[in-house]
């Protein structure tokens, strides 16, 4: 059986389409659907010729029962990773996919975690604190925003002159080396029967 994978993402998509090129020739693991809350997104694009089939929704659709039995009998959905997707997941996603949907946070939870901790917001708040280490997190999706337990954490050093252009760039190096390999790990790992 393939594992077949979704990705939610909501901006540029540079991790999604790594994800993607990533899992193209995988055996066991297939991506069959890319998920954005942006009609304007440029991940839909950069997703074009791949051929992944791309779904744009809203919140009040997200939030939906129906969302969910879409996701499962339609696509048959076994696995989410969320790469940058910026809506609240609601309750009944969470529970549907519990142990079986991700995370990627640029920072090192549980600091700079929650709401509204996002893109350069993050970084920023990271540079403010005067912190010597930046990084990646990859963590379980639960109820509370950045609170699932943490799965991996990729770290590199900030040196003091550093811009939060210069953390961010940093940290996206390390998604775009480790996360791919992260969720092939996390995946081979679940429990499938």
């Amino acid at each position: 059986m393939k594992i077949r994978i979704a990705i939610f993402v909501s901006g540029n998509g540079t991790n999604c389409e790594n994800l993607i090129r990533h899992f193209a020739d995988h055996p066991s693991i297939e991506t069959v659907l890319v998920v954005c809350n942006r009609a304007d997104a440029p991940v839909l694009q950069r997703i074009a010729p791949y051929h992944v089939p791309a779904l744009v929704t809203d919140r009040v659709q997200l939030a939906q029962p129906q969302f969910v039995t879409m996701l499962q009998e339609q696509y048959h959905i076994h696995f989410i990773v969320l790469a940058g997707f910026l809506l609240r997941v609601p309750d009944t996603l969470v529970e549907a996919y519990h142990r079986r949907m991700v995370n990627l946070h640029p920072a090192l939870l549980p600091k700079f975690g929650g709401k509204g901790m996002y893109g350069h917001h993050v970084h920023e708040a990271v540079k403010t604190a005067g912190e010597t280490e930046t990084g990646m997190t990859l963590h379980w999706v639960s109820n509370e925003i950045d609170g699932g337990d943490i799965i991996v954490q990729h770290r590199t050093a900030i040196e003091p002159d550093d811009t939060p252009e210069d953390i961010a760039r940093k940290e996206h190096e390390l998604e775009m080396r480790y996360l791919p390999t992260d969720i092939e790990q996390v995946i081979v790992s679940c429990q499938w029967a």
